[in-house]
């Protein structure tokens, strides 16, 4: 019973700060329809979480708000004033993650600022934000954005636009970033990063990644993926034949040279079989070899030769060219009782002074910041190489944001009327 007493007590307290953050304003102007609407209990409260729940900074940091949405004339914001932007998709909504959170992505072009006003892009920004305020849930608050920054060469333009952005997130939306990404910023702009974050609000929630960091690890069997690989003189007719061609021929391919003048290789590999004299058995060695690996199987270490990325071929020979021994396993050859193994030197306190005062942090290895934001943007890499759609994106507006898209339902159609309906 005692803990259910401190949880009703404290919503109970929670409710009073509410009404006096609401009284304190009401004193100072009276409220619209649209602005009591917008404070409600869960915006007050945020705004009371952000000023440690002191009543009196809260309510003055709500009726700051609130001119400035006046000022900026969010309620009048509507699709068809961003058309270009989003035709091209500098700014939207590209869906919900797990936890139903919208994921904002941001594709703003360096030269977005040469031709348009910082007002125009303040207003962009708070369409977007609306758009994916608009989109939560009852019972979600928060959503992610992710900056991309590919598109811009210099450091000091993008980090205004990131700057001007978080704070306008932190002002006037406060309590409603989750997590912000930059991706594949500036060269320069880790530098710039380092020295400014300290002065962002919103700093610990902002993370930058790099793209490059999520590339699949592919594994080919032959070269066939990489086309620049591949001769531009290779005959596909000469597989086929058995007859000697060139002056230079092996039991494993023949190297013949081109006489056409037009030629980009004067050469090229064949894996006929040319040569009378043979080394080693004639019977079929394993997975057949193409015209394209042929050369980088023929001068690989036997170690290479093995195939890559297929361990489903069943019991595999011990090499696939036979004129190439392999030296026979024996548990005489190599002792690993005798082996000594270098000792790992340990910090001296001459070297780095740092290491040597450093405790450990566990038994493992300590996870470092870059594997952090690696392991926190995995989950919205999905929702960063998503192919933009402007028709998913509007569908996702509702009026007035939508514009006349939005508020003319599509579903309606105009019924066809004769000329004696009309008069």
């Amino acid at each position: 019973m005692g803990k259910k007493e401190q949880i009703n007590n404290e919503k109970h307290k929670d409710i009073e700060r509410v009404q006096a953050v609401l009284q304190l304003l009401k004193k100072q102007a009276p409220l619209s329809v649209k602005q009591e609407k917008l404070c409600n209990n869960a915006c007050v409260e945020r705004f009371l979480k952000v000023k440690g729940e002191n009543v009196k900074k809260a309510a003055k940091h709500l009726r700051n708000c609130l001119n400035w949405r006046d000022s900026l004339g969010i309620d009048h914001l509507i699709a068809d004033e961003f058309a270009a932007e989003l035709a091209e998709g500098l700014a939207y909504v590209s869906g919900h993650d797990d936890e139903s959170r919208p994921v904002l992505i941001f594709r703003i072009k360096q030269d977005y600022q040469k031709f348009h006003s910082q007002k125009l892009f303040t207003r962009l920004l708070v369409f977007t934000l609306e758009v994916a305020i608009q989109t939560m849930a009852k019972s979600v608050e928060q959503f992610v954005i992710l900056f991309d920054a590919s598109f811009f060469r210099s450091a000091s333009a993008f980090m205004n636009i990131l700057l001007a952005s978080l704070k306008i997130i932190a002002d006037y939306y406060p309590g409603r970033l989750h997590k912000a990404f930059v991706i594949d910023p500036p060269s320069l702009f880790s530098y710039l990063w380092k020295g400014v974050k300290t002065f962002v609000d919103l700093a610990p929630l902002t993370m930058v990644v790099s793209s490059l960091d999520f590339e699949e690890s592919l594994e080919f069997n032959d070269f066939t993926a990489y086309p620049r690989a591949a001769s531009l003189r290779f005959n596909p007719s000469s597989i086929s034949s058995n007859g000697k061609i060139g002056s230079c021929s092996s039991s494993r391919f023949s190297f013949t040279v081109s006489h056409h003048f037009d030629s980009v290789k004067p050469w090229y590999l064949s894996l006929a079989d040319t040569s009378s004299a043979k080394v080693g058995p004639t019977t079929n060695m394993g997975p057949a070899i193409s015209p394209l690996n042929a050369r980088s199987y023929s001068f690989a270490s036997p170690i290479d030769r093995t195939p890559r990325g297929n361990n489903n071929m069943g019991p595999m020979k011990k090499s696939f060219f036979p004129s190439t021994p392999l030296p026979t396993k024996s548990k005489d050859m190599v002792d690993h009782s005798e082996i000594h193994h270098p000792r790992a030197m340990r910090p001296s306190f001459f070297q780095s002074p740092a290491m040597f005062f450093k405790k450990d942090g566990g038994k493992g290895h300590t996870i470092s910041r870059v594997d952090k934001c690696r392991e926190s943007f995995q989950p919205f890499l999905k929702f960063y190489r998503r192919p933009y759609d402007e028709m998913i994106y509007r569908s996702k507006m509702r009026p007035p944001l939508g514009g006349l898209i939005s508020i003319v339902s599509p579903h309606i159609r105009r019924r066809h009327m004769s000329a004696s309906q009309r008069f």
